[in-house]
């Protein structure tokens, strides 16, 4: 196509268009001449085909007026050019620029009207102008006239008059600035006086008058002395704030908050506020710390004053260690006490804000007041938020202080005060911001534990050492004892208020609904040391010479003995079985049928029977209680460790007295060498000896809590405390106390001390139980539940194995089995008389019962356990019989009536010596006597029916009563029968 279009252009020629590429748009559709337009109305033409051959042009033809026609049609050239279609394409495109030209030349005929129409309205307007142009000449000259008609003189008398009027003001200006440049003076004395919102109101005027005056050279430096001012008054305003952290007053404060609303800056007062008491509390404690360890330290030496707060707490002393932490929390408490009273403030102020705000509702005053609302909604948002963050941030401060020195060597009062402090500070921090002081809590929980750990120690090594120099000598105390009446238990009696310490609170305890805050607001310190008052002494508990009162004390000594060195007490008529307590009320039928000759003097005053040493478990129960009520996070620690304290001693009655150390004849225990030894161990219950859950307990504590290697070395006692420190050493009896003597019933008083006490201590830990239990986690309750199930219910249990050993060697047994064996049993006629072993037996059974009178002069014998060591005596003594029966060799018919005839006297004259019934073991004596009556038959199933007896006395059942009535194969298949049944019990 190029090659083309150059070749037209050498050779000039021109398209059909006449170079219509050449020409402009207008150029290209030129306005035809009068003529041409008269030749194209001659022209006949049909408009209908006229308007089809213009509708059949392209629509590119009228896009724009940069449209190249002649590229166009270049560009729509076919690849091989035929010369009868491009003249045919020609044609075509002259017929179509005829058609608009002639449609051009119509629309130009039909608006040749309003173009000459058009031409007359621009001439008409030419004449105007010319009008116009006459006027403004004739304006002229007039104004030039009115200029010379007005002198000079009248206009300059004005402009005088208007220099005067500027002169009046520039006057009163410059006084204005004047008075301007003297108000620092005054903003000075206003700041002394501490009327801040005074100075800022006077300094904003200052500077809104400043800003009038700008325009003035001398304004510009004012300006800027008074925005130094400003600064000024806003540095010392910050200054005043901080002051609010450590001693809060209204007056001064509701100034500062006044002029930080006159700056505008109530928000940025909050947050420096917020700033200043953080500093506050570091600042604070810092201090109160370092003037103990510089007064510690005795010198002026400022190498201290260089070290961390938390390097600082390790210099603290033992001795300045509490006096410095009550210091502490004093300082704390006034910082709190002030962001309480702060937070009071706004409180007041914003409702009396909205009250104002309420009663003044204009229009007007809407804008402001929703400004003061996000304001007050701020600084509320803030003050809760900073409650938060400052109680952490105490938290933080005393637990450093907490953990910077070890209490493990702390007396047990100063430790007490400390966790008492301690807790005050958590209620403060309860009722500061509603935290539960978790930070507090794991510091103190792990001082406490520590500390509990090393004194625990050393009071179990106490306690042995009690328990080894204890003469089991009875601690006389007032019938009306109570664990309440020490004074380690007087925190029990008192109802808890939390705005008192939980170990020291005064009789004039305020209401709990009062809190600190509120108590303490306008004055003292919760957390001040005070001196015990004299309430909190211990009540006196100790009877005057074991007696109640003086008449009591005279009665006692009317059937004294001047051989015994303790004095028979008063008789009384009744004391109740189950827990040897004197009913008040008058004897009734009941009480009189009590009164027999087993009621070891019960006529004392029922006093509580304990020790020395007692007495000091329940104290030291009392403490770890203390300890634990007041620090909740330790309960099942001190729980733990009070049973142990419950299990040692325990364990030491059992070993001091529940174990049979002396050889005792077999024959006064059973038949059997099994039964012997399992008699001698205390691992039987045959006799009602330990019980399975007793020796269990025993075995638990024996495991868990005994040193069995300290013991059974000496020697190494150190070392091994050393290497054991969660057990401890077995107690060994003192050898003051004699349990071989006869005369005493080897040592009954000492063992009834010793049982009773244990009881009483079992008592007492049951009557704790509902308080031990509040306080215990709820995932520890089983470990408290089976402690009261297995141990401390197994207390009264220790009582058979103890008075079973006196029993077995108060009677003489061996001596009733040797009369025994002398008596003839083949008798041929029945017998009238009973046997001499029985009067022998009786008079064992008085000598005891005289015995126990005297030991009961000297310790009280409760009913129970009397009728244990009546029991235990009886029941030997049956099975004695039993074993003596077992013994014979030959027996008639008549001779087992005359063992009928025995018993029954015992029987009768025994129960005339004591209340028990029924006798003990009284169907074992019979049925084995009634044996002697069966058959063949009968005696086998007997033998299978009654395996309480030994296979020594069963097999001489067979061979003493049926031996000369049946034949050797019968007797072969009943000793079998015998040995079947004992084959499980070797």
């Amino acid at each position: 196509m190029q090659k083309i279009k150059s070749l037209m252009t050498r050779q000039g020629l021109r398209s059909p268009q006449e170079s219509v590429n050449d020409l402009s748009p207008i150029e290209s559709f030129r306005i035809p001449t009068k003529e041409e337009l008269r030749e194209l109305h001659e022209e006949p033409a049909d408009p209908q085909a006229q308007q089809e051959i213009i509708n059949s042009i392209e629509e590119i033809y009228f896009s724009n007026d940069s449209f190249d026609i002649v590229k166009y049609e270049l560009e729509r050239l076919p690849p091989v050019l035929s010369l009868q279609e491009l003249e045919e394409y020609r044609d075509k495109l002259k017929q179509q620029q005829a058609a608009v030209s002639k449609k051009v030349a119509d629309l130009i005929l039909e608006k040749q009207p309003a173009y000459v129409e058009e031409l007359e309205r621009v001439t008409s307007l030419q004449s105007g102008l010319q009008l116009a142009a006459v006027i403004c000449t004739n304006g002229r000259r007039h104004l030039n006239i009115a200029k010379e008609g007005f002198t000079q003189t009248s206009l300059g008398l004005l402009a005088n008059q208007r220099k005067r009027q500027l002169l009046i003001g520039l006057l009163k200006s410059l006084r204005t600035i004047k008075t301007l440049q003297r108000t620092d003076v005054r903003l000075s004395e206003m700041l002394e006086e501490e009327d801040y919102p005074g100075a800022i109101q006077l300094c904003l005027e200052c500077q809104k008058a400043a800003s009038t005056f700008k325009h003035y050279s001398c304004i510009s430096e004012l300006n800027s002395k008074l925005q130094d001012t400003l600064e000024q008054i806003e540095e010392q305003l910050d200054v005043a704030l901080s002051k609010i952290c450590k001693n809060f007053d209204i007056n001064h404060y509701t100034k500062v908050q006044q002029a930080y609303r006159l700056l505008g800056k109530t928000q940025t007062a909050m947050d420096q506020l917020h700033m200043h008491f953080t500093q506050a509390i570091h600042n604070t404690v810092f201090q109160v710390v370092l003037g103990y360890v510089e007064l510690c330290a005795g010198n002026t030496d400022t190498k201290f004053q260089k070290l961390q707060y938390k390097d600082l707490c390790t210099h603290i002393t033992s001795d300045s260690y509490i006096p410095c932490l009550a210091d502490l929390c004093k300082a704390l408490w006034e910082v709190m006490l002030s962001y309480y009273r702060t937070m009071q403030w706004h409180e007041n102020h914003d409702q009396d804000e909205a009250a104002v705000g309420s009663s003044v509702s204009d229009g007007n005053n809407v804008i402001g007041s929703e400004e003061n609302s996000f304001d007050r909604n701020y600084v509320k948002k803030k003050l809760e938020h900073g409650l938060s963050r400052i109680w952490q941030d105490v938290q933080l401060k005393v637990k450093t202080y907490l953990l910077g020195t070890d209490l493990s060597n702390f007396k047990y009062d100063d430790f007490i005060f400390v966790l008492d402090v301690i807790s005050r500070l958590m209620q403060v921090g309860e009722e500061f911001c509603g935290s539960k002081s978790e930070v507090l809590q794991e510091s103190i929980r792990k001082q406490s534990v520590n500390y509990f750990k090393t004194y625990h120690r050393t009071r179990l090594e106490e306690l042995r050492m009690f328990l080894e120099n204890e003469t089991w000598e009875l601690c006389p105390v007032k019938s009306s004892f109570s664990i309440l009446q020490l004074h380690e238990f007087k925190f029990m009696e008192q109802s808890r208020s939390p705005s008192v310490s939980p170990s020291k609170q005064p009789a004039s305890a305020v209401s709990s609904s009062v809190t600190l805050f509120e108590q303490f607001c306008h004055g003292g310190n919760p957390f001040e040391i005070q001196a015990d008052s004299k309430e909190d002494e211990t009540e006196d508990v100790l009877a005057s010479n074991g007696y109640e009162s003086d008449e009591q004390e005279k009665s006692a000594y009317q059937e004294y003995d001047s051989d015994s060195d303790v004095p028979e007490e008063l008789k009384r008529d009744y004391v109740d079985e189950q827990t040897g307590d004197a009913p008040i009320k008058s004897v009734s039928r009941e009480t009189l049928r009590s009164r027999k000759r087993s009621d070891y003097n019960l006529n004392k005053v029922n006093a509580p029977i304990l020790t020395n040493t007692t007495l000091n478990v329940i104290r030291l129960v009392g403490k770890y209680m203390q300890m634990m009520n007041i620090l909740k996070p330790i309960a099942f620690d001190v729980i733990h460790f009070m049973s142990q304290l419950f299990d040692y001693y325990l364990y030491a009655v059992y070993t001091f007295f529940g174990r049979n150390d002396m050889p005792i004849p077999a024959s006064s225990l059973c038949a059997s060498n099994r039964e012997q030894h399992s008699a001698r161990q205390f691992e039987s219950t045959g006799l009602g000896l330990s019980s399975s859950r007793l020796r269990t307990t025993l075995n638990r504590i024996q495991e868990s809590l005994i040193d069995l290697e300290v013991s059974a070395d000496p020697s190494g006692t150190l070392t091994a405390a050393e290497e054991r420190k969660e057990k401890v050493p077995s107690p060994h009896l003192s050898h003051l106390v004699v349990l071989t003597s006869g005369n005493s019933l080897y040592g009954l008083a000492e063992r009834v001390v010793a049982t009773e006490s244990l009881v009483f201590l079992a008592e007492q830990f049951e009557f704790l139980q509902p308080h031990l239990d509040a306080v215990m986690p709820a995932a520890k309750k089983p470990f408290l539940q089976q402690f009261y199930s297995q141990t401390v219910s197994t207390a009264s249990e220790l009582r058979k194995p103890v008075y079973w050993i006196v029993a077995a060697k108060a009677i003489d047994y061996e001596q009733m089995l040797l009369l025994m064996a002398n008596v003839k049993w083949d008798v041929k006629e029945i017998m009238s008389q009973h046997n001499v072993y029985v009067d022998a037996l009786l008079k064992e059974f008085e000598e005891f019962n005289r015995r126990l009178n005297d030991v009961s002069k000297r310790v009280r014998i409760p009913l129970p356990v009397s009728n244990i060591l009546w029991e235990h005596c009886i029941r030997l003594a049956n099975r004695t019989l039993v074993e003596g029966y077992a013994n014979v060799k030959k027996c008639s018919n008549e001779g087992r009536a005359l063992m009928q005839l025995d018993f029954q006297q015992f029987l009768m004259k025994l129960e005339k010596l004591t209340d028990i019934r029924p006798i003990p073991d009284k169907e074992f004596v019979e049925t084995y006597i009634k044996a002697y009556y069966l058959t063949e038959n009968d005696m086998e199933s007997w033998i299978k029916e009654h395996r309480e007896y030994s296979t020594k006395q069963l097999t001489n059942l067979v061979n003493i009563c049926l031996g000369t009535y049946i034949n050797k194969k019968a007797r072969q298949k009943l000793l079998a029968t015998i040995d079947d049944i004992d084959r499980p019990k070797r």
